[in-house]
């Protein structure tokens, strides 16, 4: 059944130029494939692919999330590229720096030029 196989991510992107200097560039995803369509990137042994689209995303969940060993490193390494963490303040979440305490992890958010929210998260 499914639950064998690996799944892969699939995001909408209104302008696969600015995703690919995001996800190539900013973050150092490899380009496994790319057509005028699509971009094919590796992360982790899976595939990550963004997809164009007239109409983007509306949605502002959490579309991916990476899990890490050292959260604070990886923002650290982000900041260098221009990638800030979003900062939360409300009934559901509070960020500090960037990073917000959710029971079994830490979590920190990232946002793609199209609104895509990408999670990074930190076991405890």
């Amino acid at each position: 059944m499914l639950g064998s196989n690996p799944v892969h991510v699939v995001l909408l992107s209104k302008d696969l130029k600015a995703s690919r200097a995001f996800y190539a560039d900013k973050l150092g995803l490899p380009v496994q494939d790319e057509s005028e369509s699509a971009i094919t990137y590796t992360s982790g042994g899976g595939v990550f692919v963004v997809t164009a689209s007239t109409v983007g995303t509306k949605d502002e969940q959490t579309q991916a999330a990476w899990e890490v060993a050292d959260l604070r490193a990886e923002l650290d390494e982000l900041a260098t590229k221009g990638v800030k963490p979003e900062e939360y303040d409300n009934d559901e979440i509070t960020t500090v720096d960037g990073i917000a305490d959710q029971g079994e992890v830490f979590v920190a958010w990232i946002t793609d030029p199209d609104g895509n929210v990408l999670g990074i998260e930190q076991k405890k």
